[in-house]
């Protein structure tokens, strides 16, 4: 059993930076960042495989990164340039398999496997 735990949410103003960070007890290959805002479906945000290759939504690239420390079991999220439409609950996921499982090019919610209790990010606009 994988348990995984997310802090680094926040309310920030729009413009700044926020990391998040998702501590795991045991790591898996393939790991993501989900969120869901408010009256939204959850949608992928950004996964990273056991490859290290990474992907992410039309709507945070260029702005996030995903990025993991194997020694630590720990999954980041730099968000910066935050923007009022990031705002949402943001969930760690993970799939054990060496690459995630992907529909449309992004991390399939269906085969995530394990999830955060998820972290709250709020950008003011």
């Amino acid at each position: 059993q994988v348990q995984l735990v997310e802090s680094g949410g926040d309310s920030v103003q729009a413009g700044g930076s926020l990391r998040l960070s998702c501590a795991a007890s045991v790591f898996t290959s393939c790991m993501g960042w989900f969120r869901q805002g408010p009256g939204m479906e959850r949608e992928a945000v950004a996964h990273i495989n056991g490859d290290g290759s990474t992907k992410y939504a039309d709507a945070v690239k260029g702005r996030f990164t995903i990025s993991r420390d194997n020694t630590k079991n720990t999954l980041y999220l730099q968000m910066n340039n935050l923007k009022a439409e990031d705002t949402a609950m943001y969930f760690c996921a993970a799939e054990s398999a060496a690459s995630c499982t992907v529909i449309g090019g992004l991390f399939s919610a269906a085969y995530v496997e394990y999830w955060g209790q998820g972290t709250q990010v709020t950008v003011s606009s």
